[in-house]
């Protein structure tokens, strides 16, 4: 009898489970996003939040929570209640906080679900117009035959930007000097006027730079051409077999979320992403969306996490 009534509560349980996430959202949902206002991150992230508000019938609120590489909005969610109706939006800086931060106010595996992924970008590598540099080649033989004398800016150290160059410096075999800046925009005030070198650029604000011929992309960074700048040849096309960095986007909530809403999340944002509108839009921006499921999705951002420690740790980069 006992185990009887057992069964039923525990059937009981999952029809009310799945009622719940059938019925989800019934109210508003909070989305926290790691970036402040017009960062790539935020770009993306409110897309995709207004047209989950017109599917879902419910307001999802946005509330930007810069700093830190992402870490603060972070931890705001990370103590939520695990419903489904507090989400974060983060860049790959999710999967790079751990190896470049001595120690964060969550546990990056383990106090958060992995749900979906958004939409990816490549970065540019970009040299000022006046640059002697016509190639990807041309720049790393240079560097070869003159260790230390090309510069290469960078967004700060943890950056995409820092991150993609590193990983390009590991696998070209070049040394070159790295300049730190705050961000992308006093980046192009010195490469424009070539005090600076060289720099991979994410892809969003350089396209207008490269199309009014302010700069000169000599490679991007995905493992294939981006339809952006078609013209323009990847770095494992330019000598680089199997190279890749790309800059991401995606979603969590607070470990804890039931399996079904996590999964109805996911369909519903695929579905969101699959949409013409959505699509041509993310690709004003030079990203694709990314289509995974919360398992892949999960596979994907652990593997991520442990080729940025690489990274981290052949560049010599000693976590703050």
């Amino acid at each position: 009898m006992k185990t009887f009534l057992r069964i039923i509560v525990a059937m009981l349980a999952a029809s009310t489970l799945q009622a719940f996430a059938q019925n989800f959202p019934t109210k508003p949902v909070h989305v926290v996003i790691t970036f402040p206002p017009g960062s790539a991150t935020d770009i993306v992230g409110r897309l995709v939040a207004q047209k989950l508000s017109d599917l879902w019938g419910q307001p999802v609120v946005v509330d930007n929570r810069g700093g830190a590489g992402g870490s603060i909005g972070s931890a705001v969610v990370a103590k939520t209640a695990p419903d489904g109706y507090n989400l974060l939006i983060n860049s790959n800086a999710h999967a790079v906080n751990p190896a470049i931060y001595a120690k964060l106010p969550y546990d990056t595996q383990k106090d958060f679900v992995d749900i979906v992924p958004l939409s990816g970008a490549p970065n540019v590598f970009v040299v000022p117009v006046s640059s002697k540099f016509k190639s990807l080649a041309d720049f790393v033989a240079e560097a070869k035959a003159n260790p230390g004398k090309l510069n290469f800016a960078h967004a700060g150290v943890g950056s995409g930007t820092h991150l993609n160059t590193e990983k390009f410096k590991l696998a070209a075999g070049i040394d070159f000097v790295q300049v730190p800046y705050k961000g992308t925009q006093e980046i192009f005030t010195d490469l424009i006027s070539g005090r600076v070198d060289s720099y991979f650029s994410p892809m969003s604000p350089v396209i207008p730079q490269v199309r009014d011929g302010k700069l000169r992309a000599l490679a991007v960074s995905s493992a294939k051409r981006s339809g952006r700048l078609p013209e323009v040849p990847t770095v494992a096309e330019s000598g680089h077999p199997g190279f890749e960095f790309t800059l991401w986007f995606g979603i969590w909530g607070p470990a804890g979320i039931p399996a079904d809403v996590v999964a109805k999340i996911n369909r519903d944002i695929n579905s969101v992403l699959a949409t013409a509108d959505v699509r041509e839009r993310l690709a004003k921006l030079g990203n694709d969306p990314m289509n995974m499921n919360p398992a892949e999705f999960r596979e994907y951002v652990r593997r991520e996490i442990e080729e940025y420690a690489r990274i981290i740790k052949a560049a010599g980069i000693k976590p703050q």
